[in-house]
């Protein structure tokens, strides 16, 4: 595998038929919402009371404005580019779609499914989480393809190897590069692991405030990640405070959550205590 990594210099398109091609990007996506999706289904069953018609219901929307949201945040980020170019906003082939996102259209759809189907919004998010990582797990695999968000030059074994076209101009004599996607994949493949253990440990989950907390730990768990590899990312992203952007954010989310989880803590043992 690390000299697979070293040697091959992958190429974005899988398959052509005429004048259409078939991305490795589009399909890693796919295989990522599909795990996903079936993870979620299988948890609603076993842990959560929630039926399948349910899942598919509400996953339904969340694909869609999943990557719809993913798309118009990366497109913020960069909007001066996409204002020369704007054509390019609807390639979401080549890439260009922001987790974070994709994640906060996922917390409003998920926040209307509450109310609407009269389901706790906290044990929405719990439900949806473990299939969130292990999707993000498989789709960076499009980043490695379309060789984008890859990292420092680096000379450890594992270095990929980038086109010239694709290198940043301060890096163009460099000839291999973190991997940063792999590095993301299999801290996202952990995260999912772990999430998959705790939830092995009930045998039926109707505390409201593990669905905080487990929510919460995803949340703490990815933007400690995202934060520790944006020190050697190379792509573009805007700078606020001396940190690039998805730094900031996952610092807001962080703190959020560990607030959120405290005052739910809070809540639920003065209720525990009135009973």
């Amino acid at each position: 595998m690390i000299n697979f990594l070293h040697t091959y210099l992958p190429q974005p398109i899988l398959l052509q038929f005429g004048p259409i091609n078939l991305n490795w990007y589009g399909l890693f996506l796919v295989l990522g919402i599909l795990t996903a999706l079936c993870i979620s289904v299988y948890l609603g069953k076993k842990y959560y009371n929630i039926p399948q018609d349910e899942v598919f219901d509400i996953s339904f929307w969340l694909i869609i404005w999943g990557v719809a949201g993913a798309r118009i945040y990366d497109v913020f980020l960069q909007l001066p580019y996409y204002t020369k170019h704007p054509l390019q906003i609807l390639q979401i082939w080549k890439g260009g779609l922001a987790i974070h996102g994709s994640i906060i259209a996922g917390l409003a759809v998920i926040y209307y499914f509450s109310h609407k189907k009269k389901i706790s919004f906290f044990k929405l998010t719990a439900l949806f989480v473990p299939g969130l990582a292990l999707g993000q797990a498989i789709g960076r695999f499009g980043n490695y393809f379309n060789q984008e968000l890859f990292g420092l030059p680096t000379n450890l074994a594992w270095g990929i190897p980038i086109s010239l076209t694709n290198r940043p101009a301060e890096y163009i004599t460099a000839q291999y590069f973190h991997p940063t996607f792999l590095y993301e994949s299999l801290g996202c493949l952990l995260i999912f692991l772990i999430l998959l253990l705790i939830i092995k440990t009930k045998n039926k989950i109707s505390n409201t405030y593990f669905y905080v907390w487990f929510t919460a730990a995803y949340m703490v768990l990815y933007s400690l990640l995202r934060f520790s590899l944006e020190f050697i990312r190379v792509d573009y992203a805007p700078v606020f405070l001396g940190l690039r952007w998805p730094q900031f954010i996952s610092l807001i989310i962080i703190f959020t959550a560990v607030i959120i989880s405290i005052i739910q803590k809070h809540v639920f043992y003065k209720n525990e205590k009135k009973e």
